[in-house]
């Protein structure tokens, strides 16, 4: 167990407040304090003074047992009984992704309450489960996006042992997880960064106020802060891999920018521990440098959310244009993102008012993780509706299709695969004045999709966090079992054919007819049938020897030509000879 030590290098006296006692540090190299010997014990809590103010947390606290205003308390990561030895989770290309908010997922909102539902997680077919960040950040409840304290899991899930045993669940049931972390800004609350060195910068600035200096005097010592976080959570953490919040807002002007830093010690990190491990980024850009490798003066992460796949499925399905969703909303945009991941990759995008993107040519579909819903597309909307609020059943089940059988790899959100008729709403527990300034700002941030003010629920209020969490019980609704019943099967046929995990996006082939309102879709000897429209189309495809393998509704009709899809209904058909075919039929009578 490491000896506290802080970094304060504009201070004349640093001193560590511990068991009744404060002692003075002593000061070493670079701007760091050690303190004496005897100040790390296990379970002890301990604070930072710097010339001779007020006690403060670590920096580098690995447990805030009474939150981010309290003393720190040492941990002991040894202790822990790990029994994950040979796990490895899968490749993010045979991935079905499942993100998941702590607080919300389960009626007691810890770590260990989420324990409970992994075996339903296993039975719909999900190989990794994406927390959204659980460092310690203000109050019992909120998204986690505010946290200020980096390395300490929140006390109110349950804290480091909490965390330490959903992980090890996880593993024992074959599940990967996956951390959201956030080093794009810290929350106003609680954060004392800046008490103790430059980890902030005037130089560049974020929606949420000052950038964190990644290329300015002192930088060394931040990038180090967020590197080493990064890295403390899959070592001591046993974590798969970390999704990197809002990277876009991450300002660097040096040589070697701060992702390539990180994406060169993770993989170092991944040859030591002899573990696979995964870098995901979210990306306003649509940049492929990003995913591309670092030999090729890309970043080298190994994935990236796609918007563009959400905006022109939400379009579309929806009717929506407003906001963001400017520029989507026809079914050629559908068959773009399918075949090239983004839908703008240098054209004029009428939202942003310019030329946006870049082509992605030569990369796989697995460096691009699509999804239907996920918490900001959800959680952003003014009353958090999920897309089940929005459009039919019929509808619903159409884009479920296009996302599992997509090339990409997919990401569900969690209540969805059940139709979950809860919100999921922003929701915070800040002191009263802050809390009202982001309310404030929500209402301005929604101008632009024209919501009126006074629909926004107050983050404040207790009862917008209590109507955002699951109702289990839903899921063993009739309606609630089907819809889980079309996710689960489309997974299952997403794993048996092999051309269904053929990542190259040139193999995939579209067909649409925007007056008609359907599209198809071709991956190997694998058709989806999509029809939009109110009413039954006929959908010219020839195939031989064809054979229903799914469809969200009764009526499908299959002739030497075309294929009769009923109105706002899927349908996946399949070439009978392929020996996967004959597999798949003989499941479905087993089932």
């Amino acid at each position: 167990m490491r000896q506290p030590r802080v970094w304060a290098p504009a201070a004349k006296r640093v001193q560590v407040h511990f068991d009744g006692r404060t002692l003075d540090m002593t000061a070493a190299e670079g701007g760091w304090w050690a303190a004496p010997e005897d100040a790390a014990q296990a379970e002890a809590d301990y604070s930072f003074l710097i010339d001779d103010g007020d006690p403060l947390p670590d920096p580098r606290s690995p447990w805030q047992p009474y939150g981010v205003h309290g003393p720190s308390r040492m941990v002991d990561h040894a202790a822990f009984r790990w029994r994950d030895a040979n796990f490895q989770a899968r490749p993010l290309a045979s991935a079905v992704v499942y993100e998941l908010h702590t607080g919300t997922f389960t009626p007691e909102g810890t770590f260990e309450g989420a324990i409970a539902k992994l075996d339903h997680l296993v039975e719909l077919g999900v190989t990794h489960v994406e927390l959204m960040p659980v460092c310690e950040f203000p109050g019992r409840r909120g998204w986690g996006y505010d946290g200020v304290d980096l390395f300490a899991p929140h006390h109110a899930y349950g804290g480091p042992l909490g965390l330490k045993r959903l992980v090890d669940a996880c593993h024992a049931r074959g599940l990967g997880v996956l951390l959201d972390v956030v080093y794009n800004h810290l929350g106003p609350s609680g954060n004392y960064l800046a008490r103790y060195g430059p980890y902030f910068t005037a130089r560049h600035h974020t929606p949420w106020g000052e950038a964190l200096n990644l290329d300015g005097p002192g930088s060394d010592e931040v990038r180090r802060l967020l590197c080493d976080n990064a890295k403390m959570w899959l070592r001591d953490y046993h974590m798969d891999g970390l999704r990197l919040d809002a990277i876009h807002s991450l300002f660097d002007q040096s040589a070697t920018h701060f992702l390539e830093q990180l994406s060169a010690e993770i993989e170092e990190l991944s040859a030591h521990l002899g573990r696979r491990l995964v870098l995901i980024a979210e990306s306003d850009l649509n940049d492929p440098r990003v995913v591309r490798p670092r030999e090729c003066g890309g970043y080298g992460f190994d994935a990236q959310w796609s918007d563009d796949f959400h905006h022109a499925l939400h379009a579309s399905l929806t009717g929506e244009r407003n906001g963001y969703y400017r520029g989507f909303g026809t079914l050629g945009a559908i068959a773009k993102a399918l075949r090239h991941a983004y839908v703008y990759d240098g054209q004029y995008a009428p939202h942003r008012k310019r030329r946006y993107g870049r082509s992605t040519t030569g990369l796989p579909a697995s460096r691009f993780l699509a999804y239907l819903q996920n918490h900001d597309q959800v959680g952003n909307r003014a009353q958090g509706e999920r897309l089940g609020h929005l459009i039919s059943d019929g509808r619903l089940r159409a884009g479920v299709a296009l996302l599992l059988l997509s090339p990409f790899p997919p990401m569900l959100f969690q209540g969805e695969e059940f139709a979950a008729s809860t919100p999921f709403q922003f929701f915070t527990e800040h002191e009263e004045e802050l809390g009202r300034a982001i309310t404030r700002g929500r209402q301005r941030e929604f101008a632009a999709f024209g919501w009126e003010e006074a629909s926004i629920p107050d983050p404040q209020d207790a009862a917008t966090f209590e109507r955002s969490k699951l109702r289990w019980e839903e899921a063993q609704s009739a309606r609630g079992a089907s819809i889980f019943n079309w996710y689960r099967s489309l997974i299952r046929l997403r794993r048996l054919f092999p051309s269904l995990a053929d990542a190259r996006m040139d193999r995939v082939s579209t067909l649409l007819d925007e007056d008609q309102q359907w599209l198809t879709m071709r991956r190997g000897p694998v058709y989806l049938l999509c029809n939009f429209a109110g009413e039954p189309r006929r959908v010219p495809l020839a195939i031989p020897e064809a054979v229903l393998l799914l469809a969200s509704t009764e009526g499908v009709k299959i002739g030497p030509k075309d294929i009769e899809v009923p109105a706002e209904a899927a349908a996946v058909v399949a070439d009978g000879r392929e020996t996967e075919t004959e597999a798949w039929r003989r499941e479905q009578r087993n089932v």
